[in-house]
């Protein structure tokens, strides 16, 4: 049985350095950057820019409710990992008994890890062909190789220069899809209008799902629990206190830390996926060809001018670059968590990288890969959200830091919400409505 938190002894975390309130909370910030780059990925560049470029300021309010939605979610994902010293795949790998229901959960996370990985190798290639005119599919291999090297300081230098090189790459997203806002602003009455929730066929359904699936990507779910869990990795001896004692740092106090954490990185992507859409929705609604990535960069660099189209497609190329690292990240953790099989890093991003450049190899339509993508993972996410609900509401698997009640009726709410949509969504497609 698994150990709960309430009961059994827990390994020490190391002791929190000394110094002013801001850095000793510096120092317990991190994990949701690095997780958080999942919600700036190029899917959701994607998904954004196509839903401004077709609906205008229609869907503003999924971006909204998907951004709420995903502050919780993650944060009861950070919890399970700290509290439990476990990710969420390492959890369900010991809960679920019958070996053919753990593997075809296995198959399914991934699945989702490999929908991930293709939109974000797609995008960076989409990016350096922007930018350096380079063949897509080289375009992918070059992405592919720098998120080796990602990994490799990730393995080598261990999480917390991993979290510097990431946070980085999440300014640069940042500074490319925030400034075009400035240069064209949206108008206000269309924002406020697109905060009532409404559709206008069944597209704009498919759209939503896919901003919905890559702001609340499956594999950030998965990721979070293990990069909270590694961050605060518990040290083992005879000094080992136990959950609420472990030498000056508690888990109350991780937990409070992990709020503002998850915070800072989820105001970063919403503001940034609100921005892209807003942006679409200003510039480039109507224009003609403006709901693929390669339409949107020349209508922006030919009617704003070249400087919001190039750092566009840097923004897109630093979105691609991080969260191909951290969806290797993710896949690992989730074959490791379930069939108890660690393969390494760089094997893993090596085979995973091979759908993908087929992709692009095929001549497949590139934007049209990352919305599907993200629908993939709009499916996926009721897999991992309603055990994460459910486990991080058990006495037995969190002890006195399980949800309160509220917190338990508002995950259920998302996951009602989710799989409502995703329900409807597959009316839509099955009846051709």
């Amino acid at each position: 049985m698994p150990k709960t938190a309430s009961s059994e002894p827990q390994p020490a975390l190391a002791p929190a350095r000394r110094g002013p309130a801001a850095t000793r909370l510096a120092w317990l910030l991190g994990p949701a950057i690095v997780a958080g780059v999942a919600y700036l990925d190029p899917g959701n560049v994607a998904s954004n820019m196509t839903a401004g470029a077709r609906y205008g300021y229609l869907l503003v309010w999924v971006v909204v409710i998907g951004n709420v939605m995903a502050w919780l979610i993650q944060y009861l994902s950070a919890k399970l990992g700290i509290v439990t010293g476990q990710s969420l795949p390492e959890v369900l790998g010991q809960r679920l008994r019958n070996p053919w229901g753990r593997r075809a959960y296995w198959l399914q996370a991934e699945l989702v890890a490999m929908a991930t990985d293709i939109a974000e190798v797609i995008g960076g290639a989409v990016a350096l062909h922007l930018l350096f005119g380079i063949p897509l599919v080289w375009g992918g291999v070059i992405t592919g190789v720098v998120s080796i090297g990602l990994l490799l300081l990730q393995s080598r230098r261990g999480p917390r220069a991993f979290e510097f090189v990431i946070a980085g790459l999440v300014l640069i997203i940042a500074i490319g899809f925030v400034f075009g806002v400035f240069v064209v602003p949206p108008d206000p009455a269309g924002v406020v209008g697109g905060l009532v929730p409404r559709f206008e066929g069944a597209d704009s359904v498919l759209l939503a799902a896919s901003i919905l699936g890559a702001t609340i990507m499956p594999h950030a779910i998965y990721a979070h629990s293990a990069l909270s869990r590694d961050r605060f990795a518990p040290t083992t001896g005879a000094d080992a206190g136990t959950l609420d004692d472990r030498r000056g740092i508690t888990a109350a106090r991780l937990l409070r830390a992990t709020k503002w954490d998850v915070t800072i990185a989820m105001a970063v992507a919403g503001t940034v996926n609100l921005c892209i859409l807003l942006l679409a929705a200003a510039a480039l609604a109507g224009v003609p060809g403006t709901d693929s990535l390669e339409g949107a960069y020349a209508a922006l660099r030919d009617g704003i001018g070249p400087l919001v189209a190039t750092l566009f497609a840097v923004g897109l190329l630093a979105s691609g670059l991080a969260s191909t690292a951290v969806g290797a990240y993710a896949g690992a953790e989730i074959m490791h968590g379930l069939l108890h099989v660690r393969v390494p890093l760089i094997l893993r991003r090596l085979v995973t990288l091979i759908p993908a450049l087929v992709v692009l190899a095929i001549g497949f339509d590139p934007t049209l890969a990352l919305i599907l993508s993200q629908v993939v993972l709009s499916f996926g996410i009721p897999f991992a959200l309603v055990p994460l609900v459910t486990l991080t509401a058990r006495r037995d698997v969190l002890g006195a830091h399980r949800n309160r009640a509220w917190t338990t009726i508002a995950g259920v709410a998302a996951s009602v919400f989710l799989i409502a949509l995703n329900a409807l969504l597959l009316w839509l497609v099955l009846t051709g409505a």
